[in-house]
């Protein structure tokens, strides 16, 4: 067995300008994840960072970042019925996960007033 990690942190300031420009909003975020953080009222903004530095932190797990044909919308966050976080990947972030021998994937997302931050952790099947 075999671990793989990518840890980021972002200012919640930094993504309130950003997502008053919808482009952005549309190249990051899937339409769950929009539909999620536009119904949490004043969690808007660190609902949507939170979930910018989990797709950043997934991505390094990955050991692409947001590069080598993994995209924003490759990697989407969603909460379970009892409000946790877990990861779905698409596209070329599946592929990746999958040529990783991946297993599963694990995320911890938390936010401050001024800081969102997310720890993702792979476990694969080689080490």
């Amino acid at each position: 067995m075999g671990v793989l990690a990518g840890i980021d942190i972002v200012e919640i300031d930094r993504i309130r300008r950003a997502i008053g420009n919808d482009a952005f909003i549309r190249r990051v975020y899937t339409p769950r994840e929009i539909a999620y953080c536009e119904s949490r009222g004043a969690a808007r903004v660190s609902s949507y960072a939170v979930r910018f530095s989990a797709k950043e932190a997934v991505s390094k797990a990955l050991g692409t970042g947001i590069a080598q044909g993994v995209s924003f919308q490759d990697i989407e966050v969603v909460n379970d019925d009892s409000g946790k976080p877990r990861v779905i990947l698409y596209g070329e972030a599946e592929k990746r996960f999958q040529s990783l021998c991946g297993i599963s994937m694990d995320i911890s997302l938390t936010h401050s007033r001024d800081y969102a931050a997310a720890y993702a952790v792979i476990q694969t099947e080689e080490g």
